[in-house]
């Protein structure tokens, strides 16, 4: 019984340590939530310039996150933490999408594979905002692109077979995905018989103009 005092003195010093950087997550998660929903923002602004700002913010951020916790298992695999770098690669990857750039994998976003698989297919679905923001202002290539990358998220993530703990609650995310998905294929085929119905219409009134002549 010599050394209890000691031992306790050792493991109170350990509580600390796991303590302090438990709270440091956990503030860190939250400041990296809201860089990663103000550079979203901006993408869907098409502030281009701020959006890259509040990225680069965002990375510096997640590294620290990551640095600080991965000492302690726990702390590094909690929802909190894991959910703030899953926004980190949902808007990482919006980023690119929208851009059309090759997607940065999960070695370079310094992620799991699960958190990287999950913030895709939340980046999948803010491509159906993006698509409706721009068909407001009438149909083109643009959103047929970013449907037809809707379209192949949807096509990959259907292949990932695996239980949730494995994938971090995949198949949830991808059914969500399809149901935005299929809206988003009716809204943009709504808009396509709509274009060309306008353009049928200025041809007859064009050529009625003619007929008048």
């Amino acid at each position: 019984m010599n050394n209890l005092e000691l031992i306790v003195e050792q493991v109170r010093t350990g509580f600390e340590e796991k303590h302090e950087v438990r709270e440091v997550a956990l503030k860190r998660s939250r400041q990296l939530i809201r860089m990663c929903a103000k550079s979203i923002r901006a993408m869907h602004r098409s502030e281009w310039e701020s959006a890259r700002e509040q990225l680069a913010a965002a990375r510096d951020a997640a590294t620290e996150l990551t640095n600080d916790s991965r000492a302690f298992a726990d702390i590094y695999h909690a929802g909190y933490t894991q959910d703030s770098l899953k926004e980190y690669v949902e808007a990482a990857l919006t980023y690119a999408l929208m851009q059309g750039e090759e997607l940065p994998d999960p070695a370079t976003l310094n992620v799991e594979f699960n958190t990287w698989i999950n913030g895709l297919a939340e980046a999948a679905t803010e491509m159906r905002r993006r698509i409706l923001d721009i068909l407001r202002h009438g149909h083109s290539d643009e959103a047929e692109r970013l449907l037809d990358v809707m379209n192949e998220i949807y096509s990959q993530l259907v292949t990932l077979d695996f239980t949730d703990s494995i994938t971090g609650g995949l198949r949830r995310r991808t059914d969500t995905v399809r149901a935005v998905l299929e809206r988003t294929r009716g809204d943009v085929t709504n808009s396509f018989r709509q274009a060309q119905l306008e353009a049928a219409l200025a041809q007859f009134e064009a050529r009625m103009g003619t007929m008048t002549d």
